[in-house]
């Protein structure tokens, strides 16, 4: 009787130890941006596993994803731009 139940205490601890080391690991992100949006000018920088291409209007077949990606909009009465679609593609 007492070694069944080190055997089941044993396996219940190595089971815990298991799954903390596994919540400890906190995976990676598959991509990395950076937004600079001061007045005027935005720009868009992917710094790791992805390129990006305007698609507000849809995908343009004559167009191709880049790392960089910069808008903007002009205009003594512009506060601000308007919202902007940004496609984006994961490089494997």
């Amino acid at each position: 009787m007492g070694r069944t139940v080190l055997r089941g205490a044993a396996a219940v601890a190595l089971i815990g130890l298991g799954w903390a080391a596994g919540k400890a690991q906190t995976p990676q992100p598959d991509f990395e941006l950076i937004i600079n949006a001061p007045a005027g000018q935005t720009s868009v920088e992917c710094l790791r596993g992805c390129e990006l291409m305007w698609v507000e209007r849809g995908v343009n077949p004559n167009d191709t994803p880049r790392p960089t990606f910069s808008f903007g909009c002009r205009g003594a009465s512009v506060e601000r731009c308007s919202s902007a679609k940004i496609g984006g593609w994961i490089n494997p």
